[in-house]
């Protein structure tokens, strides 16, 4: 994925605002969108699998359930698995089934209004507040960590982000002279967010479980 591609996609077309013209996506952004959407979702029908054969029998242990750390069951056992009054998976079948699709549109040509977009970006930043609050359930409440649940939050970090450079590139959201050339590198180096936040998260976890890890050495 290059930075033209991702980070540069359709324009309005010339004398229109973004608000009156529908805008696109390039074909990298729409098919992270499509790619991102499939992932989340295939993550979140598993845990949604593996928490109604807990709710059927406690005593099921989950295929990921790997050591004292690396144990999905020790969270879907817990009040924040099901902080809504029902499990949180429900939510990303949801809400990775509409990414996939909306990514699947714009690979077809669909083109969509401001409005859209900025929902779009709403909704994804919606889901890093969530997933950061998970972040730090798991590593200072629960003390567990579930493989299926950090794809999610890789997920999630990685759509937020792209959804912004979109919607910084294409104008949807307005930006002044003086902060273009930023947002020019940003889009260049688009993959540095994303690697430095995977590289901070794997620090905690790593500080987190050292007790654990240790004993591996």
């Amino acid at each position: 994925m290059t930075a033209s591609t991702s980070a540069r996609p359709s324009r309005p077309a010339a004398g229109t605002s973004p608000g009156s013209a529908p805008i696109g996506a390039g074909r990298a952004f729409s098919l992270l969108l499509f790619l991102g959407g499939l992932i989340g979702l295939a993550a979140s029908a598993v845990l949604t699998f593996d928490k109604l054969h807990i709710l059927e029998n406690p005593s099921y242990v989950p295929s990921c359930n790997i050591n004292p750390v690396i144990s999905c069951g020790s969270v879907m056992r817990t009040d924040q698995a099901g902080v809504f009054g029902f499990p949180n998976p429900l939510i990303g079948l949801v809400a990775f089934g509409a990414l996939a699709a909306i990514g699947a549109g714009l690979l077809a040509g669909a083109a969509y209004r401001r409005w859209f977009w900025l929902g779009l970006h709403a909704g994804t930043l919606l889901g890093l507040v969530f997933v950061h609050w998970l972040i730090d359930q798991a590593l200072y409440e629960i003390g567990a960590l579930c493989p299926y649940c950090m794809v999610v939050w890789a997920t999630v970090v990685t759509l937020f982000w792209y959804t912004t450079l979109h919607n910084l590139s294409t104008g949807v959201i307005p930006v002044g002279p003086r902060l273009r050339p930023v947002v020019r590198e940003a889009a260049r180096y688009h993959w540095a967010l994303p690697v430095l936040w995977a590289a901070v998260i794997a620090l905690l976890i790593l500080n987190r479980f050292w007790y654990y890890w240790h004993t591996l050495l």
